[in-house]
């Protein structure tokens, strides 16, 4: 009789060990709730920008300087990986082994890739790198694998000769995301061949596959005139019109300097006004993950208390 209630005793505890572990699980997918069970954004950072370090460290540092979730870009971010093509399962399993003790999700997966380009070569590596990395996420586990759509600065000429062969790279890596079944997510920049909400919406019209593409959202890179856009309408119809495809936004602030060059800023001394999306985070998607890029570190907890109070 001792024997059986002690087998149900220890049973028990291995169950509720359990249980305790997926609601702490729970916890960090949903983010940190507050006291009165309201939830809020999810506060995160662009990896690279506390520079290249080992793993472990890199985590631990995340953890320790308030963030709960992070963008990696691997072989900016650690140590142990120079390029895509080092990537091993090691590293992977690394990666997520040490982000999940830290408690530090991993929304966004970078692999930035030159899509658009016209020279085929070029947009060939570029597309079976993203594929590439797309297969790495069944291990790592992040939300999506993003990208931008080009590297150089384009003219408008030059943004429409790219389209289309932008528009045939997402159709390939979206192909590859619904094979494996994982999410690829695109960002939109005005100098891009993607370049505003027209583009976004034609590309997902497109493609007609909302589950494996999805869309990295970042004001900043679709801000071309900001002295003369009213900022508060120009959001609204963003998020409005595309917003459901959002899976993350890249939260940063600028400046232009006398010559017309972007000079970054802390956030709220720049030039970006966050009143429209901040009111549809908090109607629409208050769970949405909030990563700085573009942070100081010298500064970021000036940053991190204006990503909490957004």
């Amino acid at each position: 009789m001792f024997i059986i209630l002690h087998d149900k005793v220890k049973i028990f505890k291995i169950f509720y060990k359990k249980e305790q572990e997926a609601r702490r699980r729970e916890v960090i997918k949903y983010d940190y709730i507050g006291k009165q069970g309201e939830e809020i954004m999810k506060i995160g950072v662009r990896a690279h920008d506390y520079g290249k370090m080992k793993i472990e460290e890199l985590a631990q540092t995340l953890h320790e300087r308030g963030y709960n979730c992070a963008q990696l870009a691997l072989p900016k971010a650690f140590a142990e990986i120079d390029s895509y093509d080092d990537i091993t399962l090691a590293h992977l399993d690394k990666i997520r082994t040490e982000f999940e003790k830290y408690e530090i999700e991993i929304p966004v997966f970078g692999c930035y890739m030159d899509l658009g380009n016209p020279d085929d070569m070029v947009r060939e590596k570029a597309v079976e790198t993203f594929k590439k990395c797309l297969a790495y996420n069944k291990e790592l586990g992040a939300t999506v694998v993003g990208t931008e759509t080009a590297y150089p600065h384009l003219s408008k000429e030059e943004k429409k000769i790219w389209y289309p062969h932008m528009m045939d790279s997402v159709k390939r890596i979206v192909d590859e995301a619904a094979r494996l079944d994982v999410k690829a997510a695109i960002e939109p920049v005005y100098w891009h061949p993607l370049e505003n909400l027209e583009a976004i919406l034609d590309v997902m019209n497109q493609i007609q596959d909302e589950k494996h593409l999805r869309m990295i959202f970042d004001a900043s890179n679709l801000l071309e005139f900001p002295d003369t856009t009213n900022q508060y309408a120009y959001w609204s119809e963003w998020l409005n019109e595309a917003g459901k495809y959002i899976e993350a936004m890249h939260i940063k602030d600028f400046r232009l300097d006398e010559n017309g060059q972007y000079c970054p800023t802390l956030l709220g001394e720049g030039v970006i006004q966050y009143q429209a999306i901040s009111e549809w985070l908090h109607k629409h998607r208050p769970d949405m993950y909030l990563l700085r890029e573009e942070m100081n570190p010298q500064t970021d907890k000036k940053d991190i208390e204006y990503l909490k109070n957004l």
